[in-house]
């Protein structure tokens, strides 16, 4: 194994353990928060469900890339081609959209009542669940020729207008095809990060311009946590928007060739899977909620051996 294809499957590896281990731990707090409280706040319900996307991507990306990169073959047949492409299409749609409707709702949330919000802020929490289904039906629908294009690799050369994902081929077999999707997945992508920017453009014009009075008038309210989440939204919102740049940069350039390089590719799929494995990070940080679960329950175990360690003297 040269030391370029080792530097690429330590990185796949540290990325993918990464973002494993940090979506699984916000899932599992919440999970624990959802045990101890009697309802889950709907911006807590938003990033659960953020993690669950994140994970979701990773698992069915990254974990059969790296396998791919430390020279494993054969991982799939066309079924299981089909079945992982579309999996991990609809994941990566749902991480965009979901912390696309993290931002709007913060937006909304933190926003001056007006006549029309005054109306709209309390139906907010009922409006989660169906905004959640409505984006699963959205993108179901939107990745629905992802598993048409699918198969498991083929010896000899990868013929043009071909995805070579090293565990699976996606071949789009004309160009219309190829370009088509393409501008389909990007126009979708482009559309909510122009939302997710301009809601979060919005936060900071209202913390810029009403920190005062908002942490005056709100404090009753639990401004200050409002404020808070709204900082963690908009780190996680410049978080995506720089990854989804070089991304769609790379994106872009593919659709401009006939053959892509598998350097390329494996490129596109490190800087497009970074937000899913750094993300929960700063919910962990940013999130008190998250945080305090975490500690109690290192503090358990940390209990727990003690207790080990007593009972064995």
């Amino acid at each position: 194994m040269d030391l370029c294809v080792t530097i690429k499957g330590v990185s796949f590896l540290l990325q993918t353990g990464m973002g494993i281990l940090g979506n699984t731990v916000v899932l599992l707090a919440y999970a624990h928060i959802i045990y101890t409280e009697p309802k889950l706040l709907p911006v807590d319900m938003i990033l659960c469900h953020l993690a669950f996307a994140n994970l979701m991507l990773l698992l069915t990306r990254c974990v059969p890339q790296t396998m791919t990169v430390f020279g494993l073959r054969d991982l799939l047949n066309d079924p299981g081609c089909k079945v992982v492409i579309y999996a991990y299409r609809i994941g990566r749609a749902l991480s965009v959209c979901i912390t696309c409707m993290l931002s709007v709702f913060q937006a909304v949330t933190i926003a001056p009542a007006g006549p029309r919000l005054s109306r709209l802020k309390p139906a907010l929490p009922s409006l989660v669940l169906p905004t959640f289904a409505g984006l699963w039906l959205l993108n179901m629908a939107i990745c629905i020729a992802a598993p048409f294009f699918s198969m498991a690799p083929r010896n000899g050369t990868v013929p043009a207008f071909t995805l070579n994902l090293g565990f699976c081929h996606v071949d789009f077999r004309d160009n219309l095809s190829y370009v088509i999707n393409g501008v389909a997945v990007s126009g979708r992508d482009f559309a909510f990060v122009a939302l997710m920017v301009g809601s979060s453009g919005y936060i900071l014009l209202l913390l810029h311009r009403h920190s005062r009075q908002v942490r005056t008038i709100r404090r009753s309210q639990g401004g200050g946590a409002e404020t808070r989440a709204a900082k963690t939204v908009v780190t996680l919102v410049v978080l995506y928007v720089v990854f989804f740049g070089i991304d769609n940069v790379i994106w872009i350039y593919m659709l401009t060739v006939a053959k892509v390089s598998p350097v390329v590719a494996d490129m596109r799929v490190f800087f497009s899977s970074c937000y899913a494995s750094l993300s929960p990070y700063f919910i962990i940080s940013s999130n008190k909620k998250v945080k305090a679960k975490i500690a109690c329950a290192a503090e358990q175990d940390q209990l727990s051996a003690d207790n080990q360690e007593s009972s064995d003297k």
